[in-house]
């Protein structure tokens, strides 16, 4: 009997969707390190600085509200949606998240280093440096987002997605990827070629490379 092979068509992420539930109001002025919040609705408010290292919020919402350099070391995101975030400043290494939707969010500089990411979705975002380097990323897609950078450094990255994003750089290195599907995403400079195993481009894409994949082989191109 033949060994059996793994399908060569790309698997999309498996996104679960956000379940309707009530939620209370939250005062997030209330919020400390080590919280655990659930079923709460939380909008507007500012928790710049604030230390929310290993907070839980589990099915709430976070409204309008202001991250800049609030400490989210280790905090848990679940069954979650932040909408309106502002954090030109978002420090949240080593973080959780696990059925959360991102909306209309603006986040300058990322710091998810290590992180864990399981069926993410963001939407109509705005995105800088995105810190993801050693993170473990699974069902995940980028919607109509805005991408400066973003780091997969020694990260791995399975059924991720991109449609209608841009992504100003790309780096990959020491990157696993496997079905990350970056045809909907407008490709201005990748770092670490040789990351790209495990993704799939357009053929478009491919021809618009090709001059970054002929320098990482060395090759002289002439007419």
């Amino acid at each position: 009997m033949p060994a059996q092979t793994e399908s060569s068509s790309t698997v999309p992420p498996r996104i679960k969707r956000l379940r309707a539930g009530v939620r209370s109001p939250g005062d997030a002025t209330e919020v400390g390190a080590e919280d655990r919040r659930h079923d709460e609705r939380f909008e507007g408010g500012d928790l710049s600085h604030v230390d929310l290292s290993d907070v839980t919020f589990e099915r709430c919402d976070l409204v309008g509200i202001s991250l800049h350099q609030a400490d989210l070391r280790a905090a848990t995101f679940s069954e979650s949606r932040l909408e309106r975030v502002d954090a030109p400043v978002l420090s949240a290494p080593r973080s959780v998240w696990h059925d959360v939707v991102v909306a209309g969010s603006r986040i300058g500089s990322a710091e998810l280093y290590e992180a864990g990411w399981r069926s993410v979705e963001l939407v109509d975002c705005k995105l800088g440096y995105v810190n993801l380097r050693g993170a473990t990323i699974r069902d995940v897609r980028f919607t109509r987002c805005s991408i400066e950078e973003l780091d997969l450094t020694n990260a791995q990255a399975t059924r991720v997605a991109f449609e209608e994003t841009s992504v100003d750089h790309l780096v990959l290195a020491s990157a696993r990827l496997a079905h990350t599907d970056l045809r909907g995403a407008a490709l201005r400079r990748v770092t670490n070629l040789g990351g790209l195993a495990g993704a799939t481009l357009s053929t478009a894409q491919v021809v618009e490379l090709a001059p970054l994949f002929a320098a990482g082989l060395g090759l002289r191109v002439e007419d």
